[in-house]
């Protein structure tokens, strides 16, 4: 029986087996053992050529995974967005290959990758689906582009790349595990936690955990606390592009709303917009932005005065250290201090240390030893 079987049967077996405190155990030890498998299928496809025709290089200050089934519009939106110019046409698989276009915006490079479109059954392999699941594991943001005459896509995609260890806006599970020489296990945390506390043993030691303290420091179900035991779970932040929007009628409106409220998905935070049209977009840039996390960091240069065309582009909750790194030179063994203008100062030219976290806008010059 090759692996492929394998994972259908466990999965088989964890659709019929009914969940109770008496099966809790049981269905652990199925899903771990499941995600072990879907780790080796992966392993195994990877090795063998099949994820290797789509590796991106990542350029820029962020990557932008355009995600969503074929003729979805994502090759007409890459173009209207960035440089690129991805082939198009009304039939599908139209993308054969991942292309890659650079969207300017606040004076950040951010690589947008239009990925072929996704099918069911891509984490299985079908359609070349674990290539294309590869490169958006690798994306710093995932953008779903859906049909608004479609948005039951939504669930297909989001389970497909769940089931490809990608978790979409959420924190990794509060799970620490220290192994230990002996004593066998110890479950320690901080919430009262409704899984049995031997079904926590029977999953670690089904991952070959035999001598360890395990620190959980939140409410964690089956599936969170597999991943938290697993290290190969990507966590990406995403949010939700409806294309085709200049084709809404009036009275259909309330009707997409409730298609995206059932998809759990907020109206108010989904973006609507017409690639085709260009319509919208200036929105998705500004969403895309702040999803991303990205600040701006103006640097006045000495002798030259603030640099307000190329600015330094971080992350929030980043600090005037990062920016020593980023422009690199020796500024990171000569700097004394730095003064900041701006939202993160309590006062203009406020004097600050490398630990100092900086703010979107902030102006920031390093005074350096000679």
């Amino acid at each position: 029986m090759g692996l492929e079987e394998e994972i259908q049967e466990i999965e088989d077996e964890i659709a019929e087996t009914p969940y109770n405190k008496s099966t809790e155990a049981h269905i652990g030890r199925l899903k771990s053992k499941l995600a072990q498998k879907k780790e080796q299928l992966e392993k195994q496809q990877s090795g063998s050529g099949g994820g290797g025709g789509y590796a991106v290089e990542k350029h820029g200050d962020a990557t932008v995974a355009l995600v969503g089934f074929p003729s979805v519009g994502k090759s007409t939106l890459l173009n209207a967005l960035t440089n690129a110019d991805s082939e198009t046409g009304a039939y599908e698989f139209t993308t054969l290959d991942v292309f890659p276009g650079m969207l300017k915006y606040n004076g950040a490079n951010i690589q947008m990758l239009d990925v072929p479109g996704l099918i069911e059954g891509a984490a299985s392999g079908r359609g070349d689906g674990q290539a294309v699941l590869s490169v958006v594991r690798t994306a710093d943001l995932v953008v779903f582009m859906l049909d608004v005459f479609e948005i039951d896509q939504y669930e297909r995609l989001h389970e497909e790349l769940y089931k490809n260890q990608i978790r979409l806006d959420q924190e990794p599970p509060r799970v620490s595990i220290r192994r230990k020489h002996k004593d066998g296990l110890s479950v320690n945390s901080s919430v009262d936690l409704d899984l049995d506390e031997g079904t926590i043993k029977e999953v670690l030691r089904d991952q070959g955990f035999v001598n360890a303290d395990v620190t959980i420091g939140e409410q964690v179900d089956l599936d969170r606390l597999i991943d938290g035991v697993m290290d190969n779970r990507e966590y990406i932040p995403s949010i939700v592009a409806v294309n085709k929007a200049d084709l809404i009628e009036p009275d259909y409106l309330e009707t997409v709303n409730e298609n995206l409220r059932s998809h759990d998905i907020d109206p108010d935070e989904a973006i609507f917009i017409s690639a085709e049209e260009e319509k919208g977009l200036d929105s998705l840039k500004e969403e895309i932005w702040e999803a991303l996390g990205l600040i701006r960091i103006y640097m006045d240069k000495p002798g030259r005065g603030v640099d307000y065309e190329e600015p330094v582009i971080l992350r929030k909750g980043d600090t005037v250290d990062d920016v020593c790194k980023e422009i690199g030179g020796n500024f990171d063994e000569r700097f004394r201090f730095a003064r900041v203008t701006g939202p993160s100062a309590k006062h203009d030219e406020q004097q600050v240390g490398r630990d100092h976290e900086l703010a979107d806008e902030d102006v920031l010059r390093i005074v350096a030893r000679k």
